[in-house]
């Protein structure tokens, strides 16, 4: 059971979009760890604003627009590489299926966002589940980081 953390960094976020797309792979099963969101392009009252961040379980088709992302192993002798996929900033967003919003929640644009739940709490996916995180468009384009942090083991 190793820790696998998906990241992006220096992102124009103009759009809404699924910030990330998680698809567990066959025979595994992931929760979500941790979960940052961060801006460092708005500064000051002026740019205040609320965006809305979702984890939605359950769409079947994938979003486009964005990237794939390798994970990597924290510990980093482990040597154990992801079999789930990832893949960041779709901004034709994931859709069909029976969506489940497992979490809607706000992100201050000034302060980011963290999602760091007690254990009891965890996301967790079974195999070949898809997760989404979604954000809302900002009313003016942001520069953007992002952190996802899971855990992947065997059924």
């Amino acid at each position: 059971m190793t820790l696998f953390v998906a990241t992006f960094s220096a992102i124009a976020v103009s759009a809404a979009q699924d910030f990330f797309e998680l698809v567990v792979a066959k025979g595994r099963r992931v929760y979500i760890q941790e979960l940052l969101l961060g801006q460092y392009s708005e500064f000051g009252d002026a740019q205040a604003e609320l965006l809305s961040v979702l984890f939605v379980r359950g769409y079947t088709t994938a979003g486009s627009g964005g990237a794939a992302v390798t994970p990597v192993p924290l510990i980093g002798a482990s040597g154990e590489r992801a079999i789930s996929t990832v893949a960041r900033n779709n901004t034709t967003v994931a859709q069909d299926g029976t969506a489940n919003v497992l979490r809607a929640d706000a992100m201050n644009v000034a302060a980011g966002y963290r999602y760091y739940p007690a254990p009891e709490d965890r996301i967790w996916l079974e195999p070949e589940q898809r997760l989404v995180i979604r954000g809302t468009a900002p009313a003016d384009g942001v520069t953007m980081n992002g952190t996802l942090v899971f855990r992947e083991q065997p059924v």
